[in-house]
């Protein structure tokens, strides 16, 4: 009798942890599938360190990119482990990886750890990636690679950041202090509002830093909802950003509110998952009541 209670609790266990995760999962789109059938790949400049032949090399900026869905040397694959999909990316050549469709109004998760391998030109920076959002065509429009748009920061203890790309825009409530006995603008709460637009200062740095430390997955969220945007690292807003803009050709500029997204592939191997996106109109509340 005891052993049939037993198996009866095991199994209505189960069936509540299943159902419980179809709840949390309702809405939500998987972007990461192992043939990552949702994403295009640019793969960008060599640099001349890599023994690839038929190909022009350079300092991984400048010069001609292998170009749209041509890897020779599998900088983006996938990988299974535990029953779940991994990006993996070897961070060989600068690269990206953007979706094949454009988004809006939406709230998009994943989870990203760090390898240990690095390149040039970066073999004694931090370990960098990064995501782009609102990306706008054509590819290659940054360092001859990357699409215009703004970008959420994947950085070894900066993860957050905003750098924007190509000629794009937003407004953060910014203060300046003091890191390393240098001067830099951080995202404040209860700081003034400052645009910080493609060019020599355009770089705002998140709040703190809420990273896992090195060999962890760390959660990282992206809330884009009309004009504004919300960078979450593990459950905390490290930054908050609106009025995002791009300018063309003259210095136009109009609204940026939808585009494709891209992950970054940039001289570090970086691993995610759980990588997936749903529509939204409002904050969730763990979100607002931080605000």
């Amino acid at each position: 009798m005891q052993s049939k209670l037993t198996f009866l609790f095991l199994l209505l266990s189960s069936v509540a942890i299943h159902l419980n995760a179809q709840k949390n999962d309702k809405g939500w789109e998987a972007l990461l599938d192992k043939d990552l059938s949702n994403w295009d790949v640019f793969i960008g400049v060599p640099h001349t360190s890599l023994d690839l032949e038929g190909y022009e090399k350079g300092d991984g900026m400048h010069g001609t990119p292998i170009g749209l869905n041509n890897d020779p040397l599998n900088v983006f694959t996938t990988s299974q482990e535990n029953g779940e999909t991994i990006l993996n990316v070897s961070g060989q050549i600068y690269g990206g990886l953007s979706t094949k469709k454009e988004y809006e109004n939406y709230h998009l998760v994943f989870d990203i750890k760090w390898g240990t391998k690095k390149y040039e030109p970066r073999l004694k920076d931090k370990r960098d990636s990064g995501v782009l959002y609102h990306a706008q065509e054509p590819h290659g429009q940054f360092w001859n690679v990357w699409m215009k748009a703004p970008e959420m920061q994947v950085q070894e203890t900066d993860c957050g950041d905003f750098f924007p790309l190509a000629g794009v825009s937003m407004d953060i409530k910014a203060s300046k202090r003091k890191e390393n006995g240098k001067e830099f603008w951080f995202y404040d709460p209860k700081g003034e509002v400052h645009t910080f637009k493609t060019g020599a200062n355009g770089r705002c740095r998140r709040m703190d830093n809420f990273e896992n430390p090195h060999g962890e997955w760390s959660r990282l969220e992206l809330i884009c909802i009309n004009d504004k945007a919300y960078h979450i690292v593990n459950g905390k807003v490290v930054m908050v950003l609106e009025n995002a803009k791009e300018y063309d050709q003259d210095g136009v500029a109009s609204a940026l509110t939808k585009g494709k997204i891209q992950f970054q592939s940039e001289a570090c191997e970086v691993y995610y998952k759980n990588i997936k996106i749903r529509n939204i109109s409002k904050l969730p509340k763990y979100i607002k009541k931080q605000l």
